[in-house]
Parts: structure tokens; C-alpha cells; sequence
């Protein structure tokens, strides 16, 4: 296959695997033609239904996935999903775990899986997730999963991503009470009591119902939020889980905010590319004097920043 940006770009909008894996790689490699691939094919983009996967670790999210992947291929559809995994401190490359866990879907030509480590990068998803997710909407899918590496305090950012987000909670752990602290019961537009058959399930069920309650008297105007039970492990659950993304989607459709979401994540993604490339742009001109000023307290961080950012405006000016 072709090495030039618009000819994966042709390929990548009739679906060829191949061109959308180079092109996701090129994105997460921030190579050059990464950018003027994702121009070519944007204009293509708008159509696929995102839905973010989330919970705790342990919650059998990628046994979850598993399951919804061939409820959806069941039913005809083409499913991309996106496994975000911790990267390796050595290499940076992903553990892949979740693409192990999927493999009984690996020869589908209607799935595509990608897994992207995190890279370090806060909030429970990859710096080029959103990138990935256009090329799997381009490539025509009608579903897009993003699978988190789970809920802590912050990682909350698929919520930014996705049109509907699904928050997966298991018995026995607290992980609902955990859920609070984080916000994630603010953002949820479904939720899922996975591994239902154990000890606790009945408990966990109406502890959460009752959290969604109070969220509901802030939220009068909204619609009940579903609180599903599955057994993932027996593929138990995932017609309803499927058929409850389905209805969100209606109603997002029929409120306009399909589209207004769409356009929401445009702009935040605009927003993190602005502030990425300013703060290299800055660095680079502050180079290691000024941290080494900072770490002398010679200067304190807030004046750093402050200078660096003159040094920008003064570059910008001279322009």
C-alpha cells in the first residue's frame, strides 16, 4: 500500500483495514501526514455513534465489550473499537490485554479493534483517541466502542468523547460509592451492574438507583437513566444494553444534541491541539534556563509561566 496521505485516505473511505491501521498509526506517532490524512477524510466524518465504555478496574469491562461487539454484529453492523490500555514505562507501546480478551473477533471483517497506550496521558485515554475514533467513523462503522483503562478521580474524559457514555459497576467492591467521588454518576447515560450473579448484586443495584434518584431531582427535564444488569462472562445482558445505546441515540437525535456533541468534541479537540502545540512552542523557546531559574527559586512557577508567555507574544508580533 501507498505511503502518500491521499491515497491511504482513498483506501481508508472504502474501508480497507490496512490504510485505517496506517493511518491510526500515523496519528499516534504524530507523524506529518498523520494531520493531512485526517483533513482528507474529515469532511466524511459525523455518522458513527461513539459509546464509552467505563469503570473500575476489575468491572469486566473488555468481557463487556466482548459481548456488545457481537450483539451489534448480530444485528448487522459494523463495530471499531478502541482499547485504551496503560502503556509500558519502557517501550510506551500498550499491553494489548484487551485485544487478547477480544480475540474470537479478530477475523471478522466487520470488527476492527485497536488498542493505543495511554502514553501517560491523564484522564483514562490516549492522546490520539479522538483522532482514531475519526478514522473509524470515515472507514463507515456504525458503532464506535472506547474502552477506558478505568475510573479514578479525574478519568472522566470519555464523557467528552462519546455520544453515550456507560458506566460499568460490579458488586461487592464500593465501586459505586468510589464512582460519586469521581463524578462519574454526574456523566453516566447508562449504567451496567456487570458480573450480576455475584453476592451483593441486588444491593449494588438499588444503592445506585438511588444515587441516580438524587441526580434526577438536579435533572428534572431529563429522561430516567437505565440501570441494566448483566452477566458478561455468559453473554447474559447484552441484548438490553444494546437496544438501551439504540434508544440514547434516538433521543439524542430527536433533542439535535447528536450533532451538538459532535461539535463539542471538534471543539475541545481544537482546544488540547492549541494548547499542546503552545506549550512546545514555549518550552522551546524557555528551553532548560528557565526551569533551572525556577528550581534555583529564582523565579516562582507562576512568574515562569508568565514569562514564557511574553516570549511567545513577542514571537507572535514579530511575525
Amino acid at each position: 500500500m501507498g505511503q502518500d496521505a491521499g491515497d491511504v485516505a482513498r483506501r481508508l473511505l472504502t474501508g480497507e483495514i490496512a490504510a485505517g491501521a496506517r493511518a491510526i498509526r500515523w496519528l499516534d506517532d504524530r507523524d506529518p501526514r498523520g494531520p493531512a490524512l485526517l483533513a482528507a477524510v474529515y469532511p466524511h466524518t459525523g455518522r458513527a455513534q461513539i459509546v464509552g465504555i467505563t469503570g473500575p478496574p476489575g468491572a469486566g469491562k473488555s468481557t463487556l465489550t466482548d459481548m456488545l461487539v457481537a450483539e451489534w454484529r448480530s444485528r448487522g453492523m459494523r463495530v471499531a473499537v478502541l482499547a485504551v490500555d496503560p502503556s509500558s514505562p519502557f517501550t510506551g507501546g500498550a499491553i494489548l490485554g484487551d485485544r487478547v480478551r477480544m480475540a474470537r473477533h479478530a477475523l471478522d471483517p466487520g470488527v476492527f479493534i485497536r488498542s493505543l497506550g495511554t502514553r501517560g496521558q491523564a484522564g483514562g485515554l490516549s492522546r490520539s483517541t479522538h483522532d482514531a475514533a475519526l478514522v473509524f467513523d470515515a472507514m463507515g462503522y456504525d458503532i464506535v466502542v472506547v474502552e477506558t483503562v478505568g475510573v479514578g478521580q479525574d478519568e472522566i474524559d470519555v464523557v467528552n468523547l462519546a455520544h453515550t457514555t456507560i458506566i460499568v459497576a460490579v458488586p461487592g467492591l464500593g465501586d459505586e460509592i468510589q464512582a460519586v467521588k469521581a463524578g462519574i454518576m454526574e456523566a453516566g447515560d447508562i449504567f451496567v451492574v456487570n458480573k450480576a450473579d455475584r453476592d451483593g448484586y441486588d444491593a449494588t443495584r438499588r444503592q445506585m438507583e438511588m444515587m441516580l434518584h438524587l441526580r434526577a431531582q438536579s435533572r428534572p427535564a431529563q429522561p430516567e437513566t437505565p440501570v441494566l444488569r448483566s452477566v458478561a462472562a455468559r453473554g447474559e445482558g447484552g441484548a438490553e444494553i444494546v437496544e438501551a445505546i439504540a434508544a440514547h441515540r434516538t433521543r439524542l437525535e430527536g433533542a439535535g444534541d447528536f450533532a451538538r456533541r459532535n461539535g463539542l468534541r471538534a471543539r475541545a479537540q481544537v482546544i488540547n491541539l492549541v494548547k499542546d502545540a503552545l506549550t512546545a512552542r514555549a518550552l522551546e523557546l524557555g528551553g532548560d534556563a528557565i526551569f533551572d531559574a525556577v528550581d534555583a527559586r529564582r523565579i516562582d512557577p507562576h512568574g515562569a509561566a508568565e514569562h514564557l508567555l511574553r516570549q511567545l507574544d513577542e514571537r507572535i508580533i514579530a511575525a
